[in-house]
């Protein structure tokens, strides 16, 4: 198969990054990516140096990014940031013309007709845990977004660093966030999504396991499935030059 020809003008490509998170959780990827695809990494509105947004609800938080971000862009989102590039591009199709969307889930929590997601307990858990020690409770959540890995020492380490690089979220950014992962369910809005997707996902994720990447996939109009074989939930960390160039293919094709 020949290669694709490349696009007439690459779009620069925003990076909405996970759950307690921040941007510079993108940095090694970011400069893989060098000039073959600018990049953005903002902090979420409540999250590292950005500030809050009332009400902080998601139509406000994608409204606030899509505010600042290019007239034109792809969009990639790492776990909760998919969630929301998803709602961004149903919001402001005209903005969006690409998706990446890496260890995403249109439902992070299992129900009687979702088995691809995460007890319901487990959320509760963290959501409790919140009150007591918020940052001993993030890395409580790296470790479960690392667990199965090939390289699950080194990206934990990786992650961990990250996020002590610059402030940590409030409790109540937090725990809106937390619900927010608890209680979304995209399944029946996915078929609004037109914008071509790529779907990146480890093949050893459990917190958003393999069959919702393909799910997400199957009920995107425009999806493709790329699975990353040893990685887990942030497969840009654990095989970084892998979706580098996934990502790059995608964002130069026609």
């Amino acid at each position: 198969m020949s290669a694709a020809a490349p696009r007439a003008e690459t779009l620069p490509v925003v990076l909405l990054h996970g759950w307690g998170m921040h941007g510079g959780v993108w940095a090694d990827l970011v400069t893989r990516l060098g000039g073959s695809v600018g990049a953005l990494a903002p902090d979420l509105p409540g999250h590292g140096h950005s500030p809050m947004v009332e009400p902080y609800d998601i139509d406000v938080l994608v409204d606030q990014i899509a505010g600042a971000a290019p007239a034109r862009c792809t969009v990639a989102g790492w776990s909760l940031g998919g969630q929301l590039a998803l709602a961004w591009a149903r919001r402001h199709p005209q903005q969006v013309e690409r998706l990446v969307l890496i260890g995403t889930t249109p439902c992070f929590v299992s129900a009687p007709d979702w088995p691809h997601g995460v007890a319901e307990e487990v959320f509760a858990q963290f959501a409790t845990d919140l009150t007591a020690d918020a940052a001993r409770t993030l890395r409580r959540f790296l470790l479960l977004e690392t667990r199965g890995d090939a390289e699950a020492r080194a990206v934990a380490r990786q992650l961990d660093d990250a996020l002590a690089a610059r402030p940590l979220p409030g409790r109540e950014v937090l725990a809106q966030t937390l619900l927010w992962l608890q209680s979304t369910d995209l399944r029946t809005t996915l078929a609004e999504v037109m914008q071509p997707a790529l779907i990146l996902h480890g093949d050893r994720d459990q917190l958003a396991p393999p069959a919702a990447g393909a799910y997400l996939a199957s009920g995107l109009p425009h999806g493709r499935l790329e699975m990353i074989a040893g990685a887990a939930h942030a497969p840009f960390i654990s095989a970084p030059q892998a979706v580098c160039s996934l990502m790059t293919a995608f964002c130069n094709e026609r």
